[in-house]
Protein backbone atom coordinates (compact mmCIF):
# COMPACT_ATOMS: atom_id res chain seq x y z
CA UNK A 1 0.00 0.00 0.00
CA UNK A 2 1.14 3.56 -0.67
CA UNK A 3 0.89 4.56 3.01
CA UNK A 4 2.85 1.56 4.32
CA UNK A 5 6.21 2.49 5.92
CA UNK A 6 9.11 0.62 4.35
CA UNK A 7 11.81 2.17 6.54
CA UNK A 8 12.83 2.33 10.21
CA UNK A 9 12.38 6.07 10.58
CA UNK A 10 9.49 7.77 12.33
CA UNK A 11 7.84 10.46 10.22
CA UNK A 12 6.30 12.91 12.68
CA UNK A 13 2.78 14.21 12.02
CA UNK A 14 2.16 17.98 12.08
CA UNK A 15 2.18 19.29 15.66
CA UNK A 16 1.39 22.72 17.12
CA UNK A 17 3.53 22.36 20.26
CA UNK A 18 6.89 23.38 18.75
CA UNK A 19 5.31 26.68 17.71
CA UNK A 20 3.68 27.16 21.12
CA UNK A 21 6.97 26.34 22.81
CA UNK A 22 8.84 28.92 20.72
CA UNK A 23 6.28 31.63 21.48
CA UNK A 24 6.32 30.71 25.18
CA UNK A 25 10.12 30.88 25.31
CA UNK A 26 10.06 34.35 23.72
CA UNK A 27 7.37 35.45 26.17
CA UNK A 28 9.34 34.06 29.12
CA UNK A 29 12.62 35.77 28.18
CA UNK A 30 10.77 39.03 27.48
CA UNK A 31 9.12 38.77 30.89
CA UNK A 32 12.51 38.23 32.52
CA UNK A 33 13.87 41.38 30.86
CA UNK A 34 10.83 43.37 32.01
CA UNK A 35 11.16 41.94 35.52
CA UNK A 36 14.88 42.75 35.84
CA UNK A 37 14.23 46.34 34.69
CA UNK A 38 11.18 46.62 36.99
CA UNK A 39 8.90 47.60 34.11
CA UNK A 40 5.11 47.46 33.91
CA UNK A 41 3.30 44.14 33.41
CA UNK A 42 6.50 42.19 34.03
CA UNK A 43 4.82 39.60 36.27
CA UNK A 44 1.98 39.08 33.79
CA UNK A 45 4.29 38.50 30.81
CA UNK A 46 6.61 36.30 32.86
CA UNK A 47 3.69 34.26 34.20
CA UNK A 48 2.27 33.70 30.74
CA UNK A 49 5.68 32.56 29.50
CA UNK A 50 6.13 30.10 32.39
CA UNK A 51 2.60 28.74 31.94
CA UNK A 52 3.16 28.27 28.21
CA UNK A 53 6.46 26.45 28.78
CA UNK A 54 4.94 24.13 31.37
CA UNK A 55 2.05 23.32 29.03
CA UNK A 56 4.52 22.68 26.19
CA UNK A 57 6.68 20.39 28.31
CA UNK A 58 3.69 18.37 29.50
CA UNK A 59 1.93 18.03 26.14
CA UNK A 60 4.95 17.63 23.86
CA UNK A 61 6.65 15.11 26.14
CA UNK A 62 3.34 13.25 26.50
CA UNK A 63 3.25 12.93 22.72
CA UNK A 64 6.81 11.55 22.71
CA UNK A 65 5.88 9.04 25.43
CA UNK A 66 2.89 7.84 23.42
CA UNK A 67 5.15 7.44 20.39
CA UNK A 68 7.59 5.35 22.42
CA UNK A 69 4.86 3.12 23.85
CA UNK A 70 3.23 2.84 20.42
CA UNK A 71 6.34 1.30 18.87
CA UNK A 72 7.43 4.32 16.84
CA UNK A 73 10.85 4.48 18.50
CA UNK A 74 12.62 1.88 16.41
CA UNK A 75 16.31 1.09 17.01
CA UNK A 76 17.27 3.70 14.40
CA UNK A 77 15.09 6.35 16.05
CA UNK A 78 16.50 5.47 19.48
CA UNK A 79 20.03 5.82 18.14
CA UNK A 80 19.31 9.32 16.87
CA UNK A 81 17.62 10.23 20.16
CA UNK A 82 20.83 9.20 21.90
CA UNK A 83 22.86 11.41 19.55
CA UNK A 84 20.54 14.30 20.38
CA UNK A 85 20.90 13.74 24.13
CA UNK A 86 24.68 13.54 23.83
CA UNK A 87 24.76 16.85 21.96
CA UNK A 88 22.44 18.42 24.55
CA UNK A 89 24.68 17.33 27.43
CA UNK A 90 27.72 18.60 25.48
CA UNK A 91 26.05 22.01 25.19
CA UNK A 92 25.38 21.95 28.95
CA UNK A 93 29.05 21.15 29.56
CA UNK A 94 30.07 24.23 27.59
CA UNK A 95 27.53 26.28 29.57
CA UNK A 96 29.32 25.40 32.80
CA UNK A 97 32.72 25.87 31.16
CA UNK A 98 31.73 29.53 30.82
CA UNK A 99 31.15 29.84 34.57
CA UNK A 100 34.39 28.05 35.41
CA UNK A 101 36.18 30.33 32.97
CA UNK A 102 34.74 33.37 34.74
CA UNK A 103 35.77 31.99 38.13
CA UNK A 104 39.36 31.37 37.03
CA UNK A 105 39.52 34.76 35.30
CA UNK A 106 38.38 36.59 38.44
CA UNK A 107 40.67 34.63 40.75
CA UNK A 108 43.85 34.36 38.69
CA UNK A 109 43.73 37.77 36.97
CA UNK A 110 42.06 40.18 39.42
CA UNK A 111 41.53 43.63 37.98
CA UNK A 112 39.11 45.38 40.35
CA UNK A 113 41.37 47.13 42.85
CA UNK A 114 38.53 48.05 45.18
CA UNK A 115 37.88 44.35 45.73
CA UNK A 116 41.37 42.87 45.69
CA UNK A 117 44.42 43.83 47.70
CA UNK A 118 47.75 42.51 46.39
CA UNK A 119 45.99 39.93 44.22
CA UNK A 120 44.00 38.57 47.14
CA UNK A 121 41.37 35.94 46.44
CA UNK A 122 38.72 35.79 47.77
CA UNK A 123 38.43 39.60 47.55
CA UNK A 124 39.12 41.66 50.65
CA UNK A 125 35.43 42.53 50.82
CA UNK A 126 34.63 38.86 51.48
CA UNK A 127 35.59 38.39 55.12
CA UNK A 128 34.38 34.80 55.39
CA UNK A 129 33.64 31.98 52.96
CA UNK A 130 31.63 28.81 53.34
CA UNK A 131 33.50 25.88 54.85
CA UNK A 132 34.00 23.39 52.00
CA UNK A 133 34.13 20.47 54.42
CA UNK A 134 30.82 21.22 56.09
CA UNK A 135 27.56 21.39 54.10
CA UNK A 136 29.26 21.30 50.65
CA UNK A 137 31.02 18.04 51.56
CA UNK A 138 27.73 16.59 52.83
CA UNK A 139 26.05 17.54 49.54
CA UNK A 140 28.93 15.93 47.64
CA UNK A 141 28.36 12.65 49.46
CA UNK A 142 24.61 12.92 48.82
CA UNK A 143 25.10 13.36 45.07
CA UNK A 144 27.65 10.54 44.90
CA UNK A 145 25.16 8.26 46.65
CA UNK A 146 22.44 9.37 44.22
CA UNK A 147 24.69 8.36 41.34
CA UNK A 148 24.85 4.83 42.74
CA UNK A 149 21.09 4.61 43.32
CA UNK A 150 20.21 5.71 39.78
CA UNK A 151 22.70 3.12 38.49
CA UNK A 152 20.97 0.54 40.69
CA UNK A 153 17.65 1.51 39.11
CA UNK A 154 19.15 1.25 35.61
CA UNK A 155 20.66 -2.19 36.19
CA UNK A 156 17.40 -3.38 37.75
CA UNK A 157 15.52 -2.27 34.64
CA UNK A 158 17.98 -4.01 32.32
CA UNK A 159 17.55 -7.28 34.26
CA UNK A 160 13.75 -7.01 34.44
CA UNK A 161 13.57 -6.16 38.15
CA UNK A 162 10.68 -3.66 38.28
CA UNK A 163 10.76 -3.33 42.07
CA UNK A 164 14.47 -2.54 42.04
CA UNK A 165 13.80 0.09 39.36
CA UNK A 166 11.15 1.78 41.52
CA UNK A 167 13.20 1.63 44.72
CA UNK A 168 16.29 3.01 42.99
CA UNK A 169 14.26 5.88 41.53
CA UNK A 170 12.62 6.65 44.88
CA UNK A 171 16.03 6.76 46.57
CA UNK A 172 17.54 8.98 43.88
CA UNK A 173 14.62 11.41 43.97
CA UNK A 174 14.80 11.61 47.78
CA UNK A 175 18.54 12.33 47.64
CA UNK A 176 18.00 14.99 44.96
CA UNK A 177 15.37 16.75 47.09
CA UNK A 178 17.65 16.54 50.14
CA UNK A 179 20.51 18.10 48.15
CA UNK A 180 18.27 20.98 47.05
CA UNK A 181 17.05 21.62 50.61
CA UNK A 182 20.59 21.68 52.00
CA UNK A 183 21.76 24.06 49.27
CA UNK A 184 18.81 26.37 49.96
CA UNK A 185 19.77 26.40 53.66
CA UNK A 186 23.41 27.01 52.72
CA UNK A 187 22.39 30.07 50.71
CA UNK A 188 20.33 31.37 53.64
CA UNK A 189 23.34 31.32 55.98
CA UNK A 190 26.04 32.32 53.48
CA UNK A 191 28.21 35.17 54.84
CA UNK A 192 28.37 37.03 51.53
CA UNK A 193 25.55 38.31 49.28
CA UNK A 194 25.00 38.06 45.55
CA UNK A 195 26.17 40.89 43.31
CA UNK A 196 28.38 42.97 45.59
CA UNK A 197 31.65 41.58 44.22
CA UNK A 198 32.99 39.13 41.67
CA UNK A 199 33.34 36.33 44.22
CA UNK A 200 29.68 36.40 45.26
CA UNK A 201 28.41 36.81 41.71
CA UNK A 202 30.45 33.93 40.28
CA UNK A 203 29.74 31.70 43.29
CA UNK A 204 25.97 32.07 43.20
CA UNK A 205 25.71 31.87 39.41
CA UNK A 206 27.81 28.69 39.14
CA UNK A 207 26.33 26.85 42.12
CA UNK A 208 22.84 28.27 41.54
CA UNK A 209 22.64 27.06 37.96
CA UNK A 210 23.87 23.67 39.11
CA UNK A 211 21.11 23.65 41.73
CA UNK A 212 18.60 24.45 38.99
CA UNK A 213 19.91 21.48 36.99
CA UNK A 214 19.49 19.25 40.05
CA UNK A 215 15.88 20.44 40.30
CA UNK A 216 15.26 19.72 36.59
CA UNK A 217 16.93 16.30 36.92
CA UNK A 218 14.75 15.49 39.93
CA UNK A 219 11.62 16.33 37.94
CA UNK A 220 12.99 14.21 35.08
CA UNK A 221 13.34 11.24 37.47
CA UNK A 222 9.87 11.80 38.98
CA UNK A 223 8.41 11.50 35.47
CA UNK A 224 10.37 8.26 34.99
CA UNK A 225 9.06 6.93 38.31
CA UNK A 226 5.49 7.75 37.26
CA UNK A 227 6.04 5.94 33.97
CA UNK A 228 7.57 2.97 35.78
CA UNK A 229 4.40 2.59 37.87
CA UNK A 230 2.36 2.72 34.64
CA UNK A 231 4.37 -0.23 33.29
CA UNK A 232 6.48 1.72 30.80
CA UNK A 233 10.08 0.83 29.91
CA UNK A 234 11.40 -2.59 28.93
CA UNK A 235 14.93 -4.01 29.13
CA UNK A 236 15.29 -3.40 25.38
CA UNK A 237 13.52 -0.03 25.08
CA UNK A 238 13.91 2.55 27.85
CA UNK A 239 15.58 5.58 26.34
CA UNK A 240 13.45 7.95 28.44
CA UNK A 241 14.96 6.53 31.60
CA UNK A 242 18.42 6.26 30.06
CA UNK A 243 18.39 9.96 29.14
CA UNK A 244 17.39 10.85 32.72
CA UNK A 245 20.24 8.72 34.09
CA UNK A 246 22.77 10.35 31.75
CA UNK A 247 21.57 13.78 32.79
CA UNK A 248 21.83 12.88 36.47
CA UNK A 249 25.39 11.58 36.09
CA UNK A 250 26.27 14.82 34.29
CA UNK A 251 24.91 16.77 37.28
CA UNK A 252 27.05 14.62 39.60
CA UNK A 253 30.25 15.23 37.67
CA UNK A 254 29.71 18.99 37.40
CA UNK A 255 29.21 19.18 41.17
CA UNK A 256 32.53 17.41 41.79
CA UNK A 257 34.28 20.11 39.76
CA UNK A 258 32.33 22.85 41.56
CA UNK A 259 33.23 21.40 44.94
CA UNK A 260 36.94 21.22 44.16
CA UNK A 261 37.27 24.51 42.25
CA UNK A 262 34.76 26.83 43.92
CA UNK A 263 34.51 25.57 47.48
CA UNK A 264 37.95 24.04 48.20
CA UNK A 265 40.40 25.88 45.94
CA UNK A 266 38.36 29.09 45.66
CA UNK A 267 38.21 29.61 49.41
CA UNK A 268 41.61 28.20 50.32
CA UNK A 269 43.27 30.10 53.17
CA UNK A 270 40.28 32.37 53.84
CA UNK A 271 38.37 32.54 57.09
CA UNK A 272 35.39 30.16 57.07
CA UNK A 273 31.88 30.90 58.25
Amino acid sequence: MAGTANHDYHILPPDIWPLIGSISALTFTSGMVLFMHEMANAHLVLGLGVAGLIATFFSWFSNITREAEGGDHTPVVQLHLRYGMILFIASEVMFFVGWFWAWFDFSLFPSTLSEVVDGQWPPAAVHEVLDAFDLPLLNTLILLCSGTTVTWAHHSLIHGDREGLKKGLWATIALGILFTCIQAYEYSVAPFPFGENTYGSAFYMATGFHGFHVLVGTIFLIVCLFRAYKGHFTPRQHFGFEAAAWYWHFVDVVWLFLFVVVYVWGGWGAATH
